[in-house]
Order: structure tokens, then C-alpha cells, then sequence
């Protein structure tokens, strides 16, 4: 009789061991998911709240502007062209992005009259130079920003035109609603040849320089 109240009781301590481990699993299973909840909860928070730091200022079109000046040995010529679309990226009111869309049919001169000026801006926008009928936008995208104090940044972008993209550094200033920046583009790296030293020789006088300058001022 000992002995099967002996083997009872082993079979009772076991059934209660296999119980009260199973017990442990499922609390430590509760425990893990509880974790690892809080800490989605956690990241969840924190990204909602760099959205909400991060906030997007469009630039108003219509009151932005872009001049641009391209030189040659015999003289200059100058113009302006419009934006498309544009916006800049702010936190707590400091520049961490932007891009902005040009509109190349837009493209003017305003140093010239009449048949001179329909002449030149045909020329610039035929394959010579920007083939705007097969490339009608340009764009630039914001690749890094970099704050020298006082509104003054140092920016590096994307610069995409007659659909090659290569990088440029500039700097720009942040002035209430507004920003402005000089910006130096070498047009033969976006294959524009015409009148190049970079592409042909003995032009003589004819070279026209491959940089030309953009002055940007983008209202907000």
C-alpha cells in the first residue's frame, strides 16, 4: 500500500511540475510580447514625432525666381527661367532638405529684343544646348545640408538636367520667408557641347565658357 501511495504521489509531483512550467512559458511568452509591444510602441511614437518636427514649406512659384548669365569670350547673355513646383524641408527651423522643379520651356533672354532674342533663346532651347521638346524639366534634390549658423547653409544636391544627373555644392541663405543661393553649373557634364573648349578645339573667339550661374531666390 506504501508503495503505490509512493508512486501516487511521484505521479502527483510530476503532473504539478509539468504545470507550474508550463506556467513560467506562458508568463515569459507574455512577458517577451509585452516587451517587445512597448518597444513598437516606442519606435511608433518617436517616428510620429519626427514627422511632426519635420515639416515641408512649398515654394511659392509665382513670386520665386531664377536668373541665369552664361559668358564667352566676346561678351554675356542673361535671363531668366520659371519654376514648376519646389518645396524645403524644416526642423525647428533649420534646413534638412528641399528640391525644386525648373520648367526649361520657360527659358528666357532679357539682354536682347526681337529677332536677336527669338534667335538665341531657339538656340538654346533646340539640341545645341538643352533639347527642351525631349527634356523639359530640370531638377535639383537636396542630397545633404549643412548649418554654418545665422540662416547660412551649406548645401549639396542633385542636379538633373537633359536628363543627366550630377552633383553640386553651393551655399544658401535663409532670410525670414525667403532663401537665396548662387549656384555654378558646368554644363559639360551634362553633355551640352556646343562652343566647348571641353569638347572641341580651335573655336578662337567663338568659345562660349562651360559654367554658367544661376541666382536663385525662393519664396516661401
Amino acid at each position: 500500500m506504501k508503495k503505490n501511495n509512493s508512486i501516487i504521489l511521484k505521479s502527483s509531483t510530476m503532473k504539478i511540475n509539468k504545470i507550474l512550467f508550463a506556467l513560467f512559458l506562458t508568463t515569459a511568452i507574455i512577458s517577451c510580447g509585452s516587451t517587445e509591444g512597448k518597444k513598437t510602441e516606442v519606435k511608433e511614437v518617436v517616428a510620429k514625432s519626427s514627422e511632426l518636427a519635420q515639416q515641408k514649406a512649398d515654394i511659392n512659384i509665382t513670386e520665386s525666381s531664377i536668373h541665369w548669365l552664361a559668358k564667352k569670350v566676346t561678351g554675356q547673355h542673361e535671363g531668366n527661367i520659371n519654376l514648376v513646383s519646389g518645396s524645403l524641408m524644416m526642423n525647428d527651423g533649420i534646413l534638412t532638405g528641399g528640391s525644386f522643379v525648373v520648367d526649361m520651356t520657360s527659358l528666357n533672354t532679357t539682354d536682347l529684343q526681337g529677332n536677336s532674342k527669338q534667335k538665341l533663346e531657339g538656340h538654346l532651347k533646340s539640341n545645341d544646348f538643352f533639347g527642351v521638346a525631349t527634356y523639359p524639366q530640370a531638377k535639383l534634390v537636396f542630397t545633404s545640408v549643412e548649418s554654418k549658423g545665422s540662416g547660412l547653409y551649406t548645401v549639396t544636391g542633385d542636379f538633373t538636367i537633359k536628363g543627366k544627373t550630377n552633383p553640386a555644392t553651393f551655399d544658401l541663405q535663409m532670410s525670414g520667408g525667403s532663401a537665396t543661393a548662387k549656384v555654378v553649373i558646368d554644363r559639360s557634364k551634362y553633355d551640352i557641347r556646343y562652343g566647348s573648349k571641353s569638347f572641341f578645339d580651335d573655336l578662337g573667339d567663338k568659345v562660349i565658357y562651360d559654367n554658367f550661374d544661376l541666382d536663385v531666390t525662393l519664396k516661401l
